[in-house]
């Protein structure tokens, strides 16, 4: 992967991210950090569902559990008790398996050609059920089932909400060609979107799932588009004179900040999704990029030189005097919101190395995410409860997830190739 010069990639937006999940449908996940922590958890195999759906649905489980770095999969081939429903379950073998919570199910045949898929998790100590789900769904929509299946024993387990039934975006170079693709969150059924001889960046889903804004250079300049995923229609709506680029979502979907050189140097601007005339939001000399939203839509976060160096900034949506959020480092760049609007991740370059940082609003201090030399595009899962970044090992793509809380960081495998610009879909991507 050839990363561009630390000024070039906060100046135009253009960042690299070699991302290993989405160039295979199945994760390597490894745990950096140590079981601590981690709650012990057993998935059975479903029964008949290698005869009756086209993908099994244990593996997509065991991989969406395994992905947030909560629970600790335990083996199931060692136990003589092998359950597909509740009243099957002999806990005490269970329990000796060192299983804290147990998950069973089944699939079984139903009308029109469908199957009716069946599970229940189980806290083994207490033999309390804690959550449980009926599908009826064609053979191939296993896959999304067992997503949703993760994401009820996550939610049932933590209180949080799941996100494997969301969706990633992502720019992949294939030979000449640039790929602008989605997938799965896992990696898997990925589509492509847009192919072009010419660079694809920035893809920023709108917040109910249906619409990808990015910024193509097939008219030989960075142009932004807007794209329907259902019917594929697209237009330019900004396409002004001299740059156009990074593109971000208002909270509501109607509108979108960006950033555009129509004044001399790259500043900040809203407009409406649809298009429309621009509206510049602070004025300097400065170079200003990289907006992002809070989620009230009130502000926007964006990184300007005003001060000698790319530092983080915050204004009101109707523009105003921005406010300096970043005091510590030289080099602050690429903000990304929680969810709940309490902190922000972004990347700070420290001599050779660009680490992942976690601030919270109010507060100057900020905590260190990531451990290899080079990192890049954090961003929050929509849950709050993870921060995805890409990072380079040697010649190969890595993408960690850190837990802000417990700083327990999530390796998701390693790849060859040339995988650029994640963007995590919200909860709502159909």
């Amino acid at each position: 992967m050839t990363i561009p010069t630390p000024w070039r990639r906060w100046l135009s937006g253009i960042v690299f991210a070699a991302v290993a999940l989405v160039a295979r449908a199945e994760m390597t996940v490894e745990i950096v950090g140590g079981d601590a922590g981690r709650l012990p958890i057993a998935v059975v195999p479903f029964k008949d569902e290698a005869s009756r759906v086209r993908e099994a649905l244990t593996p997509t489980v065991k991989g969406d559990l395994g992905f947030t770095g909560v629970f600790r999969l335990l083996p199931t081939d060692g136990v003589a008790n092998l359950p597909f429903a509740p009243g099957e379950i002999r806990h005490a073998d269970w329990q000796a398996a060192g299983a804290k919570y147990l998950a069973v199910g089944r699939v079984e045949p139903a009308s029109g050609g469908q199957v009716r898929i069946r599970f229940e998790l189980v806290e083994v100590g207490s033999r309390r059920q804690l959550t449980q789900g009926e599908f009826t769904v064609g053979p191939e929509r296993a896959r999304d089932v067992a997503h949703t299946i993760a994401d009820m024993i996550y939610e049932a387990v933590t209180g949080q909400r799941g996100v494997f039934n969301t969706r990633i975006a992502y720019v992949m170079k294939s030979g000449r060609d640039y790929l602008l693709q989605i997938a799965d969150v896992d990696g898997g059924r990925p589509q492509t979107v847009l192919r072009s001889k010419e660079p694809i960046i920035s893809p920023a889903w709108s917040p109910d799932g249906s619409r990808l804004a990015y910024v193509s250079f097939e008219t030989r300049k960075p142009v932004v588009w807007v794209q329907n995923l259902a019917t594929g229609a697209r237009r330019a709506v900004g396409n002004f004179k001299g740059s156009n680029s990074a593109p971000a979502w208002s909270p509501d979907g109607t509108r979108l900040a960006l950033t555009l050189t129509t004044s001399g140097n790259s500043q900040i601007y809203v407009m409406n999704a649809d298009g429309g005339s621009p509206r510049r939001v602070a004025y300097s000399d400065a170079i200003d990029t990289e907006p992002t939203w809070t989620p009230d839509g009130a502000s926007l976060l964006f990184v300007s030189d005003r001060s000698g160096g790319p530092q983080i900034y915050r204004v009101d949506a109707g523009g105003g005097t921005p406010q300096r959020l970043t005091w510590q480092g030289s080099y602050n760049v690429s903000p990304k919101v929680s969810p709940d609007g309490r902190r922000f991740t972004y990347i700070r370059k420290e001599g050779a190395r660009f680490r992942v940082m976690l601030q919270e609003f109010g507060s100057s201090d900020a905590r260190v995410l990531s451990d290899a030399a080079y990192n890049e595009r954090p961003s929050f899962a929509p849950n709050g409860q993870m921060v995805l970044y890409a990072s380079d090992e040697g010649r190969k793509s890595v993408l960690y997830a850190a837990h802000p809380e417990s700083g327990q960081r999530i390796r998701l495998g390693t790849v060859d190739g040339d995988v650029q610009d994640p963007a995590w879909g919200p909860f709502n991507t159909p």
